[in-house]
């Protein structure tokens, strides 16, 4: 066979051929851009100038203290200026970035420590006790940095931490930081929850991390100098790459410690927000604010969810509020969102019944993923595209991650067959678009029909007295597992459990219909996700509970007869 003359002679060599990583963004937006803001946060404004500086200073820090290519600093930070800085500087040392769910407890903090071989950690001093407790419970022994914002009051230094901002004045603002030697070199691990088990230790790599922070930019057609308010945690799949993403776009991060109403209106209006993203709650946050808190918005802001499907009302309230909503979706492992709900003109012309169904969908591949599917787990071949049959949603592209980290066997189940497994449950319907029917560990069982816990949510939530509404199995003698439905009611509603059992008896088969509803507020994580898994204990719990009271109810009947 003839050389290919296209390959011969024409080889790889630095000018011609540089890996691909999201820390040029911010070189490019220091160099192009230097006066820009590139970070608000409360009274503070940093230009891209300081931005890129310091983020060398950190990374120049980290060399200096004896953090080489490869090794693993772990933080556990607000979403403040120091996190953004340790998005560039801990890579541009060559390390890997762990960041750690500020709602963890002491002991999965541990595992994660011990497990990513953490070196250094920096703690912003409001989670400095819990990340003593931790290490207190750790085998590693990092050297501890901590982080004092000025937005947060009432922090303690710790005695055997080293000061956040003395640690940086020891780098070189100048330092000739580390491009990676490969792109598929590791840029972050972040760790799954862990419901079932252990977490797992996702790893992502520059060359993925640079394609998803520019497919967030082209996919959402976010407009140079956006401005981008954090809503949602940057220890949450890297803040999806949007700390990456704002700096190819020369965007304007607006910094948020807490999730509250008032301070995310006041930068709505105040900083211009062009953009943020979260799940429904963070919605239904800004939508039910009292009216003093609220502000009249003068051009329309960009909502991103990868949660549940957004209810009807809700958007609708969102519209009314000058919101426009868009559906993503992802996991931990394809980088954060890597489907979009890409909307077409002709539908905003439906009623809105008809748009609520159709955003509710997850959608079509973002950019920079090459493959979306929904196949046969068994067979591996693709579910027919009726909108009906029920598969696996698959990836497969240069944003799916590398692997889980120590874990062989898990990486080669999630990777059988030459796809990414999801876990997640769908359908395809006929113009490609996917929507999700359930995660695997969700699908409820009963009487061997498969019920679909988001198709019983979806018919709860267009109550107009349901505020959340998360569905579980409970487990039944005679059924197996039957619906569990656990509600929020709206401010005010006093619906009660027979009107609720009506209501999906109008709407759904027999069988789908709970059997038992309870009134609660629902236990939600640090990104605002329904935790199904608490949710699951508890109707096992009252089960088992039932029974035995069901049980001792019939030994007496059993007595007196």
């Amino acid at each position: 066979m003839a050389a290919n003359p296209y390959n011969t002679g024409l080889e790889r060599n630095p000018a011609n051929f540089q890996p691909l990583t999201p820390l040029t963004f911010l070189e490019r937006a220091a160099s192009v851009f230097p006066d820009h803001t590139a970070i608000v946060h409360g009274a503070l404004r940093r230009s891209y100038a300081d931005f890129y500086r310091r983020s060398r200073q950190l990374a120049g820090a980290l060399a200096t203290s004896g953090i080489l290519r490869g090794d693993t600093v772990s933080v556990l930070l607000a979403n403040t200026p120091a996190m953004l800085e340790c998005h560039y500087g801990v890579p541009m040392s060559g390390a890997v970035l762990h960041s750690i769910n500020t709602r963890l407890d002491a002991a999965i903090i541990a595992f994660q420590l011990d497990h990513a071989g953490a070196k250094l950690v920096i703690v912003d001093s409001e989670f400095m006790q819990l990340m003593q407790d931790a290490l207190a419970l750790a085998t590693v022994k990092p050297v501890l940095i901590q982080y004092s914002d000025p937005e947060f009051t009432g922090h303690t230094a710790a005695a055997a931490a080293l000061d956040y901002e003395a640690f940086l004045s020891g780098g070189d603002p100048d330092f000739s930081w580390l491009m990676p030697e490969d792109e598929w070199d590791a840029i972050a691990v972040n760790y799954t929850s862990g419901t079932t088990g252990d977490p797992k230790g996702v790893v992502s790599h520059h060359r993925g991390a640079y394609l998803l922070a520019q497919g967030n930019a082209l996919t959402s057609s976010m407009q140079k100098h956006a401005v981008y308010l954090w809503t949602l945690p940057m220890f949450h799949c890297n803040g999806w790459c949007f700390p990456w993403t704002l700096s190819a776009i020369i965007g304007t991060h607006v910094c948020l410690r807490q999730v509250r109403a008032e301070p995310i209106w006041a930068a709505l209006s105040e900083e211009g927000v062009t953009h943020l993203c979260g799940a429904p709650v963070v919605m239904s946050l800004l939508v039910s604010a009292p009216e003093a808190v609220k502000r009249g918005l003068d051009r329309k802001v960009q909502f991103f969810t990868a949660a549940a499907p957004p209810p009807e009302k809700l958007l609708a309230d969102m519209r009314v509020a000058g919101f426009d909503v868009t559906h993503l979706y992802g996991l931990t492992e394809t980088y954060g969102p890597a489907v979009v709900n890409d909307w077409h003109d002709s539908w905003s012309a439906l009623p809105p019944a008809e748009q609520a169904a159709l955003k509710s969908r997850q959608g079509v591949r973002y950019l920079p993923l090459e493959q979306l599917d929904v196949l046969d787990p068994e067979t591996m071949m693709p579910v027919p595209r009726d909108g009906r049959t029920m598969g696996e949603v698959m990836f497969r592209g240069n944003v799916v991650m590398k692997g889980y980290l120590r874990n062989p066997q898990a990486t080669e189940s999630a990777f059988a067959g030459g796809w990414f497994h999801s876990g997640d449950l769908g359908v395809i319907h006929p113009d490609g678009y996917i929507q999700l029917k359930d995660r695997s560990k969700d699908i409820i069982i009963s009487g061997g029909e498969n019920i679909s816990s988001i198709e019983v949510e979806d018919v709860l939530y267009r109550h107009r007295d349901v505020q959340v509404a998360a569905v579980v199995a409970m487990p039944h003698d005679r059924w197996g597992e039957t619906p569990c439905a656990f509600i929020e009611l709206s401010a005010g509603a006093t619906t009660d459990a027979d009107a609720l059992r009506d209501w999906c008896r109008s709407h759904l088969a027999a069988y789908k219909v709970p059997g038992r509803f309870i009134f609660m507020p629902i236990p939600r994580s640090a990104t605002g996700k329904v935790q199904k898994f608490v949710l699951r204990e508890q109707a096992r719990a009252i089960a088992q509970t039932q029974d035995k009271t069901e049980g001792k109810a019939i030994a007496q009947d059993s007595m007196v007869g």
